[in-house]
């Protein structure tokens, strides 16, 4: 099989399986409580990534201020 079509039907299988021997090498190296840090940093960094990708905002506010504002309102 060529590498593009195992890369398309397997995409996914083998990104996890890249992101997974990479933080279990950082594990190894620095720690556990460290690889959850850092697991976290890059999770943020690709949720911003995949909103300004989507021309999204990035800190969407205003749209869970309105949501809150119509269901909660402590001082009627």
């Amino acid at each position: 099989m060529p590498w593009r079509e195992i890369w398309g039907s397997h995409g996914g299988r083998i990104a996890g399986v890249a992101f997974g021997l990479i933080l279990g090498i950082i594990y190894l190296i620095s720690g556990f409580w460290d690889m959850l840090f850092f697991a976290l940093v890059v999770f943020i960094g690709y949720t911003l990534g995949g909103r300004k990708d989507a021309q999204a905002p990035l800190f969407p506010w205003r749209e869970l201020l309105e949501q809150l504002s119509g269901r909660w309102r402590p001082f009627k």
